[in-house]
């Protein structure tokens, strides 16, 4: 039993000494290889190290089979499940080297190809860095030119349309002064123009014989020209009061009122004109002749569907070409207003007063007479209120000239 124990221990030695020779061999290329990556080399000690293990195991195993005595079979057994294990190992080596050989080129030599690459391409990503900072400098220096030249051509608009701005004042003084010289011309022709006529007025009125003729010419002028005036104003003036609305005025129905009153007492003929004042508050306009002036005032106070007995307002007007006497009344009772108007001769303007239908006609009719020499028939005490007895014609008539010229 000792000889077949140490032949059995002399095979395991002599396979523990295969195992270690071959590992020793694969250490040996390992270490050549400088290549070879972290992971694997840990791999392969964990796996020398795992198979270092279990040979101490087996050989503890072995030992201590043989110190109990244990019988061949165990032994055989054990024998045969190491030489499996080394087979195992021998084909796969034996398959890693095939790999090798097929393709030409030994692990260490493939390590340091994947070197090789990998210092190229990190050379190529150096050079390449190196070349794009170098174009993103080139880059940054253009962005920096073009901002420049932006903020050049910014400072070039700005100084540009400054100069404009200037040019433009400069001009528009240059307009203003050349349009203030042609003002003063035109102001010197005009005194010139003046000055001639007024030397030539001068020259007349030395010539001739009577000043009073002269003035009497230059009145008689001045009467044509307001009367040519006169006729177109009252034309404006018709053409503005007489006017139809789109839609009817509220006050239309006291207008009829008025006028059915009217006609009834004294017949259609009595006016010559009636209608909506659209320019003043829609007022019911009656406009009498100067015959019947009087006898409508007078329905107009009396009626007493109508009752208007207050005269709030009384003035004449000079149209130039006659003399207008406006009235307007009110009605406390119904809230209504109405305006009665009647056209005078220019050359002799005559109505009655009313001053007996309303007491307050009494200075309004004073005042008419005084700036426009209407005479009131009737009126109680008919003078000048605001100018002397003596004053000389009526200051409000478009052709009025003050008796003293040069005053």
């Amino acid at each position: 039993m000792s000889e077949e124990q140490d032949l059995a221990q002399q095979k395991k030695e002599a396979a523990a000494k295969a195992k270690a020779a071959a590992l020793a061999r694969r250490k040996s290329k390992e270490s050549v290889t400088e290549g070879r990556e972290g992971n694997m080399n840990v791999a392969k000690q964990k796996a020398a190290a795992a198979a270092k293990a279990k040979a101490v195991a087996l050989a503890r195993r072995q030992s201590k089979e043989s110190v109990t005595g244990e019988p061949e079979g165990n032994m055989d057994v054990a024998k045969q499940k190491a030489a499996a294990a080394a087979k195992a190992k021998a084909v796969a080596l034996a398959r890693r080297q095939s790999k090798e050989s097929v393709t030409g080129k030994p692990e260490g030599n493939m390590d340091v190809a994947k070197q090789k690459a990998a210092a190229a391409a990190k050379a190529k990503a150096a050079a390449l860095a190196r070349k794009q900072s170098k174009e993103s400098g080139i880059e940054e220096s253009e962005g920096n030119m073009d901002v420049a030249k932006q903020k050049a051509a910014a400072a070039a608009k700005a100084k540009a349309a400054a100069l404009a701005r200037k040019q433009s004042k400069e001009s528009g003084i240059e307009e203003s002064e050349r349009s203030m010289d042609v003002a003063k011309q035109k102001a010197a022709a005009a005194a010139k123009a003046k000055a001639a006529a007024l030397a030539k007025r001068k020259e007349l009125v030395g010539k001739e014989e009577d000043p009073e003729k002269a003035k009497a010419k230059a009145i008689a002028a001045a009467k044509a020209k307001a009367a040519a005036a006169a006729k177109t104003r009252a034309r404006v003036e018709e053409s503005t009061e007489v006017h139809t609305p789109d839609e009817p005025s509220p006050n239309q129905s006291i207008l009829d009122q008025i006028v059915q009153a009217i006609e009834r007492n004294l017949g259609q003929g009595a006016l010559t004109d009636y209608y909506i004042n659209n320019l003043s508050k829609d007022v019911p306009t009656l406009v009498a002749k100067p015959d019947t002036y009087f006898q409508i005032a007078k329905i107009l106070r009396y009626d007493e569907q109508l009752n208007f007995h207050y005269l709030s307002e009384l003035h004449g007007t000079d149209f130039e070409t006659h003399m207008e006497i406006y009235v307007h009344l009110y009605s406390f009772n119904t809230n209504h207003s109405a305006a009665l108007k009647v056209k005078l001769d220019r050359d002799s303007p005559v109505v009655p007063s009313l001053v007996p239908l309303w007491s307050g006609a009494n200075w309004p009719e004073c005042e008419a007479y005084d700036l426009l020499g209407i005479l009131f028939q009737g009126h109680p005490d008919l003078k000048r209120i605001l100018l002397g007895e003596d004053w000389i014609g009526y200051p409000l008539r478009k052709d009025y000239q003050p008796y003293d010229v040069e005053v």
